[in-house]
């Protein structure tokens, strides 16, 4: 079992080019940040350059998607020169045929038959469910804490990975975890704890380094 001293830290990205648009953003669309979203990933690790909270870090992982690709690549001082390896196993919900839509009006064009917060409920053709999401996101959680035993690593990503977290490892439910993934600030930090029996929940939407700043 994963040793008790293994420690996961997920920053999300810095406000992105597509949140200040307000579009819907993914693979194809999806621009990097914007320059709220530079300034946020500069104070992130202006922060931990200082602070040296993360200590020794063994592994980074990123996202496929410009916007976290972006954010690791500003905070990267900060990550003692580990390079992060980038797998869209890490990005965002797929969005489907819902990506490049602004978002009022993906909000009015999308299939509303059935309850539209309901997580296993497909907003769009071709998008992910809550549900789905949870699973692959969830999968690789859990999957990257034993490869990584008794280690400290940093996943640069997104909202609903910090969601999924909830879900994977701190055992709550899917309506839950959806409404954390949408209160998480951008670059601020949530870290997670094994004591050897459980995971357990050191920090959430830790944005020290944006006080006084603007928010997304």
């Amino acid at each position: 079992m994963t040793s008790p001293n293994t420690r996961l830290v997920i920053i999300r990205h810095g406000e992105s080019d597509a949140q200040l648009r307000q579009i819907i953003s993914g693979h194809d669309t999806c621009t990097g940040l914007s320059d709220l979203g530079r300034s946020q990933a500069e104070s992130l690790r202006d922060r931990l350059v200082r602070t040296g909270e993360l200590g020794e870090i063994n592994a980074v992982f990123t996202s496929i998607l410009p916007r976290a690709i972006e954010t690791a690549q500003i905070i990267a001082p900060a990550l003692g020169g580990v390079a992060a390896a980038q797998e869209c196993d890490w990005c965002e919900i797929h969005a489907g045929e819902g990506e490049g839509l602004a978002w009022d009006e993906y909000r009015s064009g999308r299939d509303v038959v059935g309850d539209a917060n309901d997580p296993f409920h497909r907003h769009m053709p071709k998008s992910e469910t809550w549900a789905e999401f949870f699973v692959r996101a969830g999968a690789r959680l859990r999957r990257v804490a034993h490869e990584h035993e008794g280690q400290r690593v940093v996943v640069v990503a997104h909202g609903g990975i910090i969601g999924a977290s909830f879900m994977a490892l701190g055992e709550r439910p899917v309506n839950e975890s959806v409404l954390i993934a949408h209160e998480t600030v951008n670059t601020s930090m949530t870290e997670w704890r094994w004591t050897g029996r459980h995971w357990r929940l050191v920090r959430y939407n830790d944005a020290a380094h944006l006080a006084g700043a603007p928010l997304d």
